[in-house]
Formats: structure tokens, sequence, C-alpha cells
């Protein structure tokens, strides 16, 4: 008898903490994408204006960069084959 009793109990949970909890919680998300949402705005603002400012635009540098690599990669080349070719 004594474990039917047992067996019986159930949880009590106060619906009205869980509410509230929920409540705040999903607030706290709103003002958290927020703050998100400004920084994020805040830091490409801050980007478009770094890039507006450059002297070269990135385009330019990224093209200039890659002509050097396919340069340096080229006289490498060259240099190992003049290299292998005076020792064979």
């Amino acid at each position: 008898m004594n474990h039917d009793r047992q067996s019986q109990r159930t949880i009590e949970i106060n619906t009205r903490l869980v509410t509230t909890g929920v409540v705040l919680t999903a607030a706290g998300a709103v003002v958290a994408w927020a703050g998100m949402a400004i920084a994020a705005a805040a830091v490409a603002a801050a980007g478009r204006r770094l890039i507006r400012d450059m002297d070269v635009p990135p385009t330019q540098q990224a093209a200039m960069k890659w002509r050097r690599a396919k340069e340096a990669s080229r006289a490498g080349m060259q240099a190992w084959q003049s290299t292998s070719d005076a020792q064979g």
C-alpha cells in the first residue's frame, strides 16, 4: 500500500514561473538579436568607408598580387629547370 502512494506522486510545476521564464528568455533573445544587428551594421559601414578611402581598390590589389604570384611561380620553375638541365 505504501508503494502505491509513492508511484502516484506527480511533479507540481508553477506554470506562472515557467511562463515568466519563457517570456524573459524571448525578450532577451530579441534584445540580443537587435544588438548583433546594430553591431553588424556598424562593422559593415566601417568596412565600406575603409574600402572607399583606399588608394588602390581591393580588386586591383588582388589582380596585382595574382600577377606577382604567377611571375614568381614562373621564375621558380625556370630556375628549377635550368638547374636540372645543368646537372643532367
